[in-house]
């Protein structure tokens, strides 16, 4: 009989009868152990009353005493001699009970392993869940900065825009979005290549436009022209 047999013994009991097991018992019980094994798990020991209340961090004699007796009561401890009185050792010989089913243990160690995956596994979705969010503010956060004229010019040079166009149209682009605090409306401007591009759309249909009113007056005058030599 060694400790862990001890141990797997006890712990079978306390499965098996839950209701009957309180704190103080686990204690004294493993104390004996201990002292027993300290003593070279010598048969027979004095176990002294006011050494195990102590170790238990049992204050009452009367609670440490009914539970010695419900220890030696389910064949976990044999009483050779008792005390005279509680300032006395009682003699003891630990047993090792078999009448707990190691089956209530292993149950017990199962449930609480599937529980454990459970819980787990809960733990993993909500990570999981969490990090959503976290990815949608990050991209909340990225905050607007604001273009340089050179980076305009050259956004609109890719925009096969003529230099001396692209240069002209980028410097006014960032005269006026600086003058009214880079608003797109009543908005704060999030993306200034896309208020470039149009920028570049208006100015394309305003020389539109103007093409075509040249040449209108242009037909015009020559109309006139024409009509002046039939005069």
């Amino acid at each position: 009989m060694n400790g862990y047999e001890l141990s797997r013994s006890w712990f079978d009991f306390c499965f098996e009868n839950p209701e009957k097991i309180k704190p103080n018992h686990t204690a004294v019980f493993f104390f004996a152990v201990e002292l027993s094994n300290r003593l070279g798990w010598k048969k027979k020991f004095g176990f002294p009353s006011a050494m195990v209340m102590e170790a238990a961090g049992i204050k009452s004699y009367n609670t440490y005493i009914r539970t010695l007796n419900e220890i030696v009561e389910w064949g976990f401890v044999r009483m050779i001699e008792r005390s005279k009185n509680q300032y006395s050792a009682n003699i003891i010989a630990l047993s090792k009970n078999d009448k707990g089913s190691d089956k209530a243990l292993d149950k017990a160690i199962i449930t609480h392993e599937a529980k454990q995956d459970e819980s787990n596994d809960s733990i993993d979705k909500q990570i999981t869940n969490n990090n959503k969010p976290k990815t949608k503010e990050r991209v909340k956060n990225i905050r607007f900065s604001t273009p340089t004229q050179v980076e305009v010019y050259e956004f609109m040079i890719n925009k096969k825009i003529q230099p001396s166009l692209a240069k002209i149209e980028s410097e006014k682009f960032v005269n006026y979005y600086e003058s009214n605090g880079w608003m797109v409306g009543k908005n704060k401007m999030e993306k200034w290549n896309s208020a470039a591009s149009n920028w570049l759309i208006k100015m394309n249909n305003h020389f539109g436009n103007t093409k075509n009113r040249k040449s209108t007056i242009g037909n015009s005058e020559a109309i006139r022209n024409k009509m002046k030599k039939y005069d």
